[in-house]
């Protein structure tokens, strides 16, 4: 978890455990990728796929 949050966030852990607001930009960040994926996702499955 430390490594992926570093690589994809350029936030190291430590900061990440310390600052709340660090943690809810990567929260935030998380979610909406997450968002992202599941409607490309359904997308996939109902052939609406561009």
């Amino acid at each position: 978890m430390e490594k992926g949050i570093g690589q994809s966030r350029g936030v190291n852990y430590e900061e990440y455990d310390r600052s709340l607001n660090k943690k809810l930009k990567v929260e935030k960040e998380r979610e909406q990728e997450y968002q992202k994926a599941k409607r490309l996702s359904t997308e996939a499955v109902s052939g609406n796929l561009r």
